[in-house]
């Protein structure tokens, strides 16, 4: 028989292998999908407020309101090529009677039968109708001899790129290398871009011990906390504070209280079951937040918690997640990172694509399967392949992998050739650091 322990059937209690199938039926009945995990978890996200950000710390943020430009792109007439600028006219010897270099404009008009030296990026003299690159002409003392040039050839002009009232960004667009350069070339030094999510992270458990501390025996160094704070800076986030708290009531409560009053967003791991070492839930709910689910149909990481508590007009999303380390960092993708992203204003489903499985894959006949894959490019689109073994304590199995594939519930397996929906993993989003 089986004992089950922290689960209704009450600590003690014996059941026969059937009774516990029916528990277990019962159980994943009540579990809800990824799909409905998500919509709850973005329903209670509110965007967090806005700043200015000056250009070389803006990588990686995500912008607070469109960017409209009050200047064109370039701002002038300019020269596409090192040559010589020509009036109209057909091919023939031209008077070379000046130059213009960028940064210094020729300040007369061109006349007929004369030709400017011109540099790429300088300005195009008055009356200018194309520009000969060096290599088609040939030089004659004070003058030059020059093929016919269609009208525009080699003029890059004004406003090209970018006219005044132009939205060169919207509010939402993360800022990425392109973008700081289309902010300078319009003039702005700062960018409004939305506040960091702060984010707290815990882990529980006696048997952590940080890492370059001695071991004790039993015990095993804590792994969570720096994982899942990568995740955060990746996200766009900001670690607020990383702490491992030890399996007592009144500590979990004291270090989840004083979470809760400075950070934006909570993520715990461990201690979320219901056993008699786990606090977790019990300190959450002496603390106020409410609970909004417990339980997703999802592989690893069903036991993933999610609630929100008011904080001095704050919401304040709290996230319950699995001890295990891989499940820890699945189910912070796919629920902590979306609502990471909405606390910013940026798209939270950009990183769901789709895939081609490239090997056949066991599927689970009541729970999502999260598999860790290698992602690879072909003519058809993206393809993904097991990292490999896809236990939840193998964290070394989360190094190679680019995506999770989300394996859909059934039975035997699910066939190579098959299309499935994967998250990716590290984009987009990015780190903020000053340049």
């Amino acid at each position: 028989m089986l004992r089950l322990r922290g689960r209704p059937a009450g600590k003690g209690r014996r059941l026969r292998p059937d009774s516990y199938r029916a528990w277990e039926h019962r159980r994943v009945a009540e579990l809800i999908t990824i799909a409905e995990a998500r919509r709850r978890v973005l329903a209670s996200v509110r965007p967090l407020g806005a700043e200015e950000v000056a250009l070389t710390a803006a990588l990686g943020r995500v912008l607070a309101g469109d960017v409209v430009s009050e200047v064109a792109v370039p701002p002038f007439d300019s020269s596409a090529m090192d040559g010589y600028a020509m009036p109209a006219g057909a091919k023939g010897r031209l008077a070379v009677t000046g130059e213009a270099r960028a940064g210094h404009r020729w300040p007369e008009a061109l006349e007929p039968g004369a030709a400017v030296r011109i540099s790429t990026g300088a300005a195009v003299p008055a009356g200018t109708a194309a520009v000969v690159a060096v290599e088609q002409t040939t030089e004659e003392g004070d003058a030059v001899v020059v093929p016919a040039a269609p009208q525009g050839t080699n003029i890059r002009r004004r406003g090209e790129d970018i006219r005044p009232g132009d939205r060169v960004l919207a509010a939402g667009d993360e800022v990425s290398p392109p973008a700081l350069g289309v902010l300078a070339s319009v003039g702005q030094t700062t960018a409004r871009c939305a506040r960091r999510p702060r984010v707290a992270i815990l882990a529980t458990g006696d048997e952590l011990t940080e890492p370059g501390a001695p071991l004790a025996p039993g015990a095993i160094w804590s792994s969570n906390p720096p994982a899942l704070a990568g995740q955060v800076l990746r996200a766009g986030g900001a670690v607020e504070r990383l702490l491992t708290v030890p399996d007592d009531a009144e500590a979990t409560r004291a270090a989840l209280s004083q979470a809760l009053d400075s950070a934006d967003v909570v993520c715990v791991s461990g201690g979320v079951s219901v056993g008699p070492h786990d606090h977790v839930k019990g300190a959450l709910a002496s603390l106020g937040v409410a609970e909004s689910f417990w339980g997703v149909a999802l592989r690893p990481g069903k036991p993933t918690w999610f609630g929100t508590a008011e904080r001095d007009g704050r919401s304040v999303p709290v996230f319950g997640l699995p001890g295990n380390p891989v499940s820890a960092m699945v189910t912070f993708q796919l629920f902590a990172v979306p609502a990471l992203r909405a606390l910013q204003g940026a798209d939270p489903t950009a990183a769901r694509a789709e895939a081609v499985l490239d090997e056949p894959v066991s599927r689970h006949p009541g729970r999502v399967q999260a598999v860790r894959c290698r992602l690879a490019a072909a003519a058809d689109g993206l393809h993904v392949r097991p990292t490999g073994a896809q236990g939840s304590h193998i964290l070394t199995s989360m190094l190679a992998a680019d995506a999770l594939a989300l394996i859909p519930t059934g039975e035997g397996e699910l066939r190579a050739g098959e299309r499935v929906q994967i998250e990716l993993l590290g984009v987009p989003g990015g780190l903020s650091s000053p340049l």
